[in-house]
């Protein structure tokens, strides 16, 4: 019914008591923000093609100047010297440099505040994609949401705490992995939404073969249901898994009544499904799940995650065999939507309380990979931060001149995890859970809030 009914499977590990009533939810001084929206880029989106503008590329194209020794994870080596295909222009009265696959966006770079040398790990998608979310390269871990779910907690009592809204086209590397709360109480993880379906919450609501399933029924059974599941439960005080199906089950009861108008997008006026490109075939599927995570956000979802592709070859960004052509489509499918959803939060009077933020797992290679290819590379990649606390028109660190690696402001996950637990009132260094004798936080060991992005 929703993705807490895998809590209790035999393979998932204890989880750690939920804080009492008096620690939660967390403050540690007085918030900007209430609300996340995630918008994730699978496959490792390329920072020259994009946002950092790199002319060095166009002086030094073709000329081989990459690493001799093939670099970990990448997967041929390296080319000659790639410049970018795309025309690059200034915008904004930051003369913010944007690429022409992105010209929605461009319009809004006043909005927003850029990180250009976000750094990682790894060059690996599995690995890099659990760090962006979790800050470690293994699963096991909590991601962001849920750790924002368990210091906070819910918004609304008829909705997910934690939604995540998938690519139609299948989830991201590591799959439900990169939704899990790991140690954390199991509650904690993400509730998967399919948004293209009929049913975006799978059995909801008894199927029309069993006519006799009326509410009142309904009702009846899930008492019984509450009942068995408690008298078992006494037994299991110190296994959260069972709580968390219970707390699904009644959650479930409630979006009974909130979900069907929560997800009806026909509520919607034309000009809105027009503005968020759902009369296009190309936008139509991230464009319904940006207006969906929209509504969801006015309606008191804590935190909401959308994905632009799925794990595997094709059908996200990463654009191994040809930059010129698979990475226009990818652009084009989320470019006019995150313009909407950014310019909609704004007219509902969201901008003040929510904060966007857009990012990928790593960045690609200034050099070919093949003839036109680009390969992964986590030296240097870009992320973007839009909404409630943010300095608009902001910009952090530097890459190098062909874009290859950080240079000056080097960016971890960690740091812009600390940043956004910040503006949610949380210390990350106080947000802590004892697992297997070692007080793990969502920024490991590290992460520090970067304050230059950050209104004063």
């Amino acid at each position: 019914m929703l993705a807490h009914d895998s809590v209790l499977t035999a393979d998932e590990p204890e989880a750690v008591d939920t804080p009492t009533s008096s620690e939660w939810p967390v403050s540690h001084h007085p918030a900007r923000v209430k609300r996340v929206i995630q918008l994730f880029m699978t496959g490792g989106v390329s920072p020259m093609d994009t946002y950092d503008y790199k002319p060095e590329l166009e002086r030094l194209h073709g000329q081989m100047l990459g690493p001799k020794e093939k670099p970990e994870g990448f997967t041929a080596p390296a080319g000659a010297i790639m410049k970018s295909p795309f025309r690059f222009a200034q915008h904004g009265e930051t003369g913010r440099w944007v690429s022409e696959v992105f010209p929605e966006q461009a319009k809004l770079v006043d909005e927003m505040a850029f990180l250009m040398a976000m750094t990682t790990r790894t060059n690996v998608h599995g690995p890099g994609t659990y760090m962006m979310n979790s800050g470690f390269l293994l699963p096991g871990f909590p991601c962001m949401g849920a750790w924002i779910s368990y210091a906070l907690g819910n918004l609304t009592e008829n909705l997910p705490t934690f939604v995540v809204l998938p690519d139609a086209r299948g989830l991201p590397y590591n799959q439900r992995g990169c939704f899990s709360a790991g140690f954390l109480p199991s509650l904690h993880q993400g509730t998967v939404i399919n948004a293209a379906s009929r049913q975006p919450v799978p059995d909801l609501f008894a199927s029309d073969r069993f006519p006799f399933a009326s509410r009142e029924v309904d009702a009846a059974g899930m008492q019984l249901l509450r009942q068995m599941n408690e008298r078992h439960a006494e037994s299991r005080g110190d296994d959260s898994r069972l709580q968390a199906r219970i707390a699904s089950y009644e959650l479930a009861a409630r979006m009974q009544l909130s979900a069907p108008e929560a997800f009806d997008l026909t509520r919607e006026s034309e000009s809105s499904h027009q503005a968020y490109g759902l009369d296009q075939k190309e936008t139509e599927d991230f464009g319904r799940r940006c207006l969906l995570a929209s509504r969801l956000a006015e309606r008191g979802v804590r935190f909401i995650q959308v994905w632009s592709g799925p794990q595997g070859a094709v059908n996200n960004w990463d654009n191994h065999g040809n930059i010129q052509t698979e990475l226009p489509p990818m652009a084009r499918s989320v470019d006019r939507p995150i313009a909407a959803l950014l310019r909609d939060l704004r007219q509902k009077g969201l901008h003040d309380d929510t904060l966007v933020i857009w990012t990928t797992e790593f960045g690609r290679t200034p050099f070919a990979q093949g003839s036109v290819g680009r390969d992964h590379n986590g030296g240097s990649f870009v992320s973007w931060l839009w909404g409630a606390g943010i300095r608009a028109g902001a910009s952090h660190g530097k890459s190098d001149d062909w874009g290859y690696q950080a240079v000056d402001n080097k960016t971890w996950c960690y740091d812009l995890h600390a940043t956004v637990l910040h503006l949610l009132g949380i210390d990350h260094k106080k947000l802590t859970v004892r697992q297997n004798g070692i007080d793990r936080r969502l920024t490991d060991v590290h992460g520090h809030v970067i304050h230059e992005i950050i209104e004063t």
